[in-house]
């Protein structure tokens, strides 16, 4: 098999863990179920993940780089101000959230929920993901801050970190309730709200 082939196959187990820990979670999902969607014999497995712990950890790795990338085109839009690039980017993924029926959420907060506490590997690789995103958050806080649309008596990073909170918190409700009015409830308050200048 070519170096090729051995990545694309990763990238298969990564893809298809995404969707399956997102449908299960950790302790619903098996090796011998991720091997099967993909179709490749169990043992091989370990040629690519040390253990079921290393896949997931590598799986939040996996799942937030689009986050990051679709936050970036958003952002990076000519013309377009932070501001505007940070509510166009919410709104595309409440349209996502509605369109999937309110299933699932975000896998980061699924994870931190289920084994954030109990797996030390599941830990360090859910704080880095949620750190990278916030990280690009927060450039686009301070942006619109220099722009003059956000408050500036207020750190972007500390902004960055409030977007990422009541975010995740707007996703557990919206599985409650089945309805997207916390996430857009989240979006007005927070952007035409509370972080305006």
């Amino acid at each position: 098999m070519s170096k090729r082939d051995v990545n694309e196959l990763r990238q298969k187990l990564l893809s298809q863990g995404v969707a399956l820990l997102m449908d299960q979670g950790y302790h619903g999902t098996g090796i011998q179920e991720i091997v099967q969607s993909v179709g490749v014999p169990k043992g091989s497995f370990y040629n690519y993940f040390p253990s079921k712990e290393a896949f997931s950890a590598e799986v939040v790795k996996h799942y937030i780089d689009p986050f990051i990338k679709q936050l970036d085109a958003h952002l990076q839009r000519s013309g377009v101000s932070a501001a505007a690039g940070l509510r166009a980017y919410f709104d595309e993924l409440i349209e996502e959230t509605e369109r999937k029926g309110f299933k699932g959420g975000c896998l980061l907060g699924n994870l931190m929920g289920e084994i954030g506490d109990t797996s030390d590997l599941a830990q360090a690789s859910l704080r880095e993901a949620v750190h990278r995103y916030r990280d690009r958050l927060r450039e686009g806080v301070a942006r619109g801050q220099r722009e003059g649309d956000f408050r500036t008596d207020v750190d972007a990073k500390d902004m960055a970190d409030l977007l990422v909170n009541l975010w995740q918190g707007a996703l557990l409700r919206m599985k409650v309730e089945q309805s997207v009015r916390p996430l857009t409830q989240f979006r007005d308050i927070a952007l035409n709200g509370f972080f305006r200048a």
